[in-house]
């Protein structure tokens, strides 16, 4: 097994994430757009699972990676836009606890997260019996840290991590809880490094070179920077900041720094 596929998985990682808070920071006008021409990439991306469903070597996962990437991606975009949310755009009702919050804050997202699990569907689908399981794998992933997330956010943690926080979703700090910590964030630390621990043994016992341990490896470095990301959510330090610089708006650029400036 050879280095690199954590390389690349770091890669895809930071490229995408900054890519997105780029294009989330420009004008409202130019979300449609943006929108549109993702949507295309993500519709080729889509493809290319297809037609390297059937081929086992280990560029087939590097693409299948890569295209789980993109379309997630897509994805996000879609959300952090306000395009794809859920029927729920209002603050949390003062005084919701319980049932009553829960059901108000599952309101918000609820349209975007059916449109992922429809997604990771689609891809399981094309790739039903295939020797690639690399981008299904990666997207399904993507989406159980994604809800890992969501959830400590709800439960609360004491880094919110909302510098960057899209103005056309700012209703939903409303639903976040800073506290100490919750039950539920060190059985997400433990599940995430036990899936990279999984996944690294799975590549050591794969055919050196082979799409297996690459894909593998892919997916032990993305469970990584799962636990990597949930940690920020707890430590005293400010993730916003290594995106910072791919703010395209001087306004959110400056509130984002003012906000990491009061520790908050």
């Amino acid at each position: 097994m050879s280095i690199p596929p954590l390389l690349f998985a770091l890669l895809m990682w930071f490229i995408g994430t900054a890519a997105i808070v780029w294009l989330d920071s420009r004008p409202r006008h130019t979300f449609r757009t943006s929108l549109t021409l993702a949507g295309l990439v993500a519709i080729a991306a889509i493809a290319l699972v297809w037609l390297k469903a059937g081929d086992d070597g280990a560029g087939a996962a590097y693409a299948g990676f890569a295209a789980a990437i993109v379309i997630w991606g897509w994805h996000e975009m879609s959300f952090l836009m306000g395009e794809v949310a859920g029927p729920n755009r209002d603050e949390c009702p003062a005084g919701a606890v319980g049932w009553t919050r829960f059901k108000a804050a599952t309101a918000t997202v609820i349209h975007h997260e059916l449109a992922i699990a429809a997604t990771a569907g689609l891809l399981f689908a094309i790739a039903w019996n295939q020797p690639n399981q690399a981008a299904p794998l990666t997207f399904l992933l993507l989406f159980v840290l994604r809800l890992s997330a969501k959830f400590n956010l709800y439960l609360g943690v004491p880094n919110l991590s909302d510098e960057v926080f899209p103005a056309q979703l700012a209703y939903l700090k409303s639903y976040f809880r800073r506290r100490r910590c919750n039950p539920l964030f060190p059985v997400s630390i433990l599940f995430g490094s036990g899936l990279a621990v999984r996944a690294w043994l799975v590549a050591e016992a794969s055919p050196a070179g082979s799409g297996a341990a690459a894909s593998a490896t892919l997916i032990a470095g993305l469970a990584v920077l799962g636990v990597v990301e949930h940690l920020f959510l707890v430590l005293p330090l400010r993730d916003a900041r290594m995106f910072r610089w791919a703010i395209n708006n001087k306004a959110a650029k400056a509130a984002s720094i003012e906000c990491v400036g009061r520790g908050q």
